[in-house]
């Protein structure tokens, strides 16, 4: 976790905060973990609740962007942030990524990799990936091959998930 928040700081702070859009039309704002002092306020809103907005700032200052101008990339990093908040106040037994390294670079896929590591102490973590990040720390590797239209998995060592990942990328 330190690794990733570490990363992340010395690139760009990120704040986010959603909006919120009642059946009125009205938008209110709230910043993440700031609290409503008025708590029939918070009562209304959740009898009208309509939708919900992500907004993020990578730079620490006030001017945030919607969700929807990020690159993959970062919205990437805002929803695996999100994921990561939720997994230290109410942690699942395990999560199961599929490709997620697959929009970040490489200072990213390894921050990633070392979180997933750190928190796979209390809970167990599956991921796909075709990044040599990922595999540094993971403790088994599967491969999956296609033969008359079947699917087939097997276990394979380190090094031959390594290079498989190593191969694919000189085919792109």
């Amino acid at each position: 976790m330190q690794t990733l928040e570490k990363s992340l700081s010395t690139r760009s702070t990120t704040t986010l905060s959603h909006s919120t859009t009642m059946q009125s039309g009205a938008e209110t704002e709230t910043t993440i973990g700031e609290q409503s002092s008025m708590p029939e306020r918070v009562l209304h809103e959740l009898e009208t609740f309509v939708g919900t907005s992500i907004k993020v700032s990578f730079t620490g200052g006030t001017e945030t962007r919607d969700i929807t101008s990020l690159s993959g990339g970062q919205k990437t990093l805002v929803a695996l942030a999100l994921i990561f908040a939720i997994q230290k106040c109410d942690p699942a037994p395990f999560y199961l990524f599929d490709e997620i390294d697959a929009a970040l670079d490489q200072e990213h896929r390894r921050a990633i990799a070392e979180m997933i590591h750190d928190l796979s102490q209390t809970a167990q973590f599956i991921t796909t990936t075709f990044r040599a990040e990922l595999l540094e720390h993971a403790e088994k590797f599967y491969g999956v091959r296609v033969r008359d239209k079947v699917s087939y998995i097997d276990e394979i060592a380190k090094a031959s998930a390594f290079d498989f990942v190593q191969d694919d990328q000189a085919h792109t």
